[in-house]
């Protein structure tokens, strides 16, 4: 038996990543179903995968530390509110997993250009840190992140395997 609970949330986290990097990309597609839209609550903390105008799945997350209000600069820690795409993904980012959003558009720049500032940048729907330095209790209950939207690992799972590339993502206040 592992008593260590940081050894057992490395093997726990080592299984999940086999499980999707094992997994053909065939079987990504058929077995689940595709979002064609993912919407966010930021109010109510819900994400929502959606399909014919539908949602099929809604998960609970966690925003900026700063969560009421859209982001205007780099360091605000507010997440951004309006129309984006799911452009990349990162399976070796410093969280479990990590869905890239085409955060800042023309219209992010130009506002932050308005205000002498730099935008920001490298929003992200992720898992949570690798290295965690808070308890668990802490990223499930608390708006943590520097503007990313932050979900549980498992949740995470479901998000990477049930969106595709270029998914249209609506972040509401």
């Amino acid at each position: 038996m592992i008593k260590n609970r940081r050894t057992r949330l490395l093997y726990g986290q080592i299984g999940l990543m086999l499980l999707i990097f094992m997994t053909p990309t065939v079987m990504q597609a058929g077995a689940f179903p595709v979002a064609d839209k993912v919407v966010i609550e930021k109010a109510v903390r819900k994400l929502h995968l959606m399909r014919d105008g539908r949602a099929f799945r809604t998960f609970k997350i966690a925003l900026g530390i700063r969560p009421v209000g859209d982001k205007k600069k780099e360091g605000d820690f507010r997440t951004p509110e309006g129309s984006y795409y799911l452009d990349s993904r990162n399976q070796h980012s410093d969280y479990f997993l990590a869905i890239h959003i085409s955060y800042p558009d023309s219209a992010d720049l130009r506002e932050a250009s308005q205000i002498g500032s730099a935008p920001g940048g490298a929003i992200m729907i992720h898992g949570q840190p690798n290295e965690p330095t808070r308890s668990e209790a802490y990223y499930r209950t608390q708006d943590w992140t520097n503007g990313c939207i932050a979900v549980s690992n498992s949740d995470m799972i479901d998000i990477w395997l049930m969106t595709g590339e270029n998914t249209p993502i609506e972040i509401r206040p």
